[in-house]
Formats: structure tokens, C-alpha cells, sequence
């Protein structure tokens, strides 16, 4: 005997309820295998085996949908309790929003450049200015840094998930290559650095990010 077949709309026989965050997951795996680009509500639905139009259920339009993605990467950032140790304390939470970013580097750009309005796109600002506040700043200075820390990293980050670093490229051949077009341009400051402005190590960069900004927030700290 045949089974029944599967009214419109509808997921089939047994399989998982549709609900947000089963959108939010089928989104976020096609980010990770395509790219951006490729999601649409219509894609989304055929990986969930629905109709388009049961998403409109659960997400608004494609929008929120790429909002949703990014709140929950958002969430998945581990809250940093802080120690009192200022260098410690800001070096655990850009790890942290590193991790979290990096998780789904091809989804990274959403949480780096969205203005997700919710709890989780606050985590990372809370966080912070636990440790300013903490430290003794005033309300307004722990502001100006935060959002100064928070760009820095963000910059840093887009540049580590970007396919094509300014200058800097990590394969051999291509930093070879690219060394020889920088040393022969005719901009003396530039050749002076060729090889260093060719190569491009994510790690390295990210650590004398977080090293630059600490110094900077430790030069501002209260006194007495």
C-alpha cells in the first residue's frame, strides 16, 4: 500500500516540526556548503522538503531570516565572566567573537556587519564594558572605547574572512609573487616592506590586533 502523499505546505510524515529555529539551522548549512548569495526563503524550503510559503510562518522575508542567522551566531559566543585582569579579560572575549564568527566563516560577514536588534547581538557589548566598568572608566569613556574596540575587531575579522586580504595572501607561490609585483612598483616605502606586505597570517594579525588595543585601553585607565 502506498503511503499518503504529503500535502503542500506540509513537512512530511514523521519528519521534525517546522519551527524557526529549524529554518535557522537549514539557512545557516547552506551558507557554510554556498555562500550568502544562494540562500533564498525558496532554497531554504526545498532543503526542509516545504512549501516556500510555510516559512512566512516562522521568518518575516529573507531579511530576518539572515538576521536570525546572525543572532544565532551571536548566541553561541561564550559570555565571558571577567577576572580583573584587563589584558586577560579583552583577550578572552575577542578570542571568544572570533570563535564565534569563525565557526561559519562563510556566515561571518552577518554577524560582522548586521545591526541585529536582540539580546544576543548585545553579548559582545555587555561583555566589554563589564571590563571597562570594572576597571574604574567612566560611562562615557567605557563607551567610546567599546565602540572603538568593537570596530577594530570587527575590521580585523572581516579581513581574516575576506577571500583576497589587502596585499597580504597566504599561499607561498602567491606570496612570492605578489612580493615581486610590491618590490618592483616604484613606491619606495612600499618595496622597503615587500616581503612583510605580502604575506598575510591571520593568527599573527589578529594577536598584534588585540596586543595594540590593549595597550591603547591601558595607556586611557584611571589613575589612583
Amino acid at each position: 500500500m502506498s503511503s499518503p502523499a504529503r500535502r503542500r505546505g506540509r513537512p512530511a510524515l514523521g519528519a521534525p516540526r517546522l519551527t524557526r529555529a529549524a529554518i535557522v539551522t537549514a539557512a545557516l548549512a547552506q551558507i557554510d556548503e554556498h555562500g550568502i548569495s544562494d540562500v533564498s526563503m525558496r532554497s531554504v524550503a526545498k532543503h526542509l522538503g516545504v512549501d516556500p510559503k510555510s516559512l512566512y510562518n516562522h521568518v518575516r522575508d529573507k531579511e530576518d531570516l539572515l538576521d536570525a542567522i546572525a543572532e544565532a551566531i551571536l548566541s553561541s559566543i561564550v559570555v565571558h565572566v571577567p577576572t580583573g585582569d584587563l589584558p586577560g579579560d579583552l583577550t578572552a572575549i575577542a578570542h571568544a567573537f572570533r570563535d564565534a564568527a569563525l565557526a561559519h566563516p562563510r556566515a561571518a560577514e552577518l554577524v560582522l556587519t548586521r545591526q541585529v536588534q536582540s539580546l544576543a547581538a548585545l553579548r559582545p557589548t555587555q561583555s566589554i564594558l563589564d571590563v571597562l566598568l570594572g576597571a574604574g572608566f567612566a560611562p562615557v569613556e567605557a563607551v567610546h572605547l567599546l565602540r572603538s574596540l568593537l570596530s577594530t575587531l570587527v575590521g580585523t575579522l572581516l579581513r581574516e574572512v575576506d577571500a583576497a586580504p589587502t596585499f597580504g595572501v597566504t599561499d607561498a607561490a602567491a606570496i612570492e609573487r605578489r612580493r615581486t609585483v610590491l618590490a618592483g612598483c616604484g613606491l619606495p616605502a612600499v618595496e622597503a616592506v615587500a616581503g612583510d606586505l605580502a604575506r598575510f597570517d591571520a593568527d599573527a594579525e589578529f594577536e598584534y590586533m588585540i596586543r595594540l588595543s590593549i595597550d591603547a585601553v591601558s595607556a586611557r585607565l584611571p589613575r589612583g
